[in-house]
């Protein structure tokens, strides 16, 4: 999975953005911030926890990112994306509907 730079600088903070569109059929974009170069683990998981899908898992520099996730392997219905950090961990709900 390709994750594509959106803004290079940000200050002071990270962020994990809902995913648009949600729900969504069969893909959607997911937009996070780092606030400095770090190894990014990003994350799709069933309701029961299991990860069904490695999104970004690298080093990657302080910036804005975009990923694209395609669920079209997926059954309908709502899964958690996880954005982990060296020192923070957000987490986000979306809904798959088919």
């Amino acid at each position: 999975m390709a994750v594509k730079p959106v803004h290079e600088v940000i200050s002071g903070t990270y962020a994990l953005e809902q995913n648009y569109p949600n729900p969504l059929n069969p893909s959607t974009t997911i937009e996070f911030a780092i606030d400095q170069t770090q190894v990014v683990k990003l994350a799709v998981f069933d309701i029961l926890g299991r990860e069904v899908s490695s999104l970004v898992n690298e080093s990657i520099p302080a910036g804005t990112y975009e990923v694209n996730f395609d669920a079209s392997g997926l059954p309908s219905g709502v899964y958690l994306y996880r954005l982990n950090l060296s020192n923070s961990v957000a987490t986000r709900m979306m809904t798959l509907t088919k």
